[in-house]
């Protein structure tokens, strides 16, 4: 019984050892995760607080169709209801958080292309404004986002690779979701004139 208490002991000894500081690294890692996710939530909210900036200047400058202003509305109440822990990045939160900020953008998208046919609207200095705010804000969520995958693929990594991996099985670190282009992506758009 000593005898095989040593061995596993002995083994165990041997798994730390080989993965060198294999821990502190992938704890390192995931932490980086844990940091980019919350810039990509942090971009997410930047564009939720532009919206009413957006629905009020688009209200008062043109008389629109009340469907579109309470589609944006409502997407984005829901979208701003769809948080994910950090700790929590499972591929499931990811979709479910990525399915409500696709209607936000789906939303918006709907909102800009009614606008132009309001020619005086998309002359006025609030809405260039709050568009170009937007507009900023939609590249720093991609640059966000690619940043978060980027992490996600070098702990993914550092969690597969030998020894590392058997560090990361012996204390629970387990691969991560980055995000995934949305259904339909892969087609090219039909463009009509």
């Amino acid at each position: 019984m000593k005898r095989r208490l040593l061995t596993i002991v002995g083994a165990l000894a041997l798994v730390v050892s080989m993965s060198g500081c294999g821990y502190n690294s992938m704890v390192s890692l995931d932490e980086g995760v844990k940091a980019k996710w919350n810039q990509v939530e942090t971009q997410y909210q930047r564009r939720s607080d532009l919206i009413p900036n957006l629905v009020n200047t688009v209200k008062g400058a043109a008389k629109f169709e009340q469907s579109t202003l309470t589609a944006v509305t409502e997407a984005r109440a829901k979208a701003t209801q769809v948080t994910v822990d950090p700790d929590k990045l499972t591929p499931e939160n990811i979709e479910k958080f990525q399915a409500a900020q696709g209607q936000v953008s789906q939303a918006l998208g709907r909102l800009m292309m009614i606008t132009e046919n309001y020619p005086q609207l998309k002359a006025t200095e609030q809405f260039r404004d709050v568009s170009a705010e937007l507009a900023g804000t939609e590249n720093r969520i991609a640059v966000a986002r690619k940043d978060f995958n980027e992490a996600v693929q070098t702990y993914n990594t550092k969690v597969r690779s030998f020894p590392t991996n058997l560090t990361a099985g012996l204390f629970g670190f387990k691969q991560k979701t980055g995000f995934k282009a949305e259904a339909g992506a892969e087609k090219a758009p039909k463009v009509e004139f």
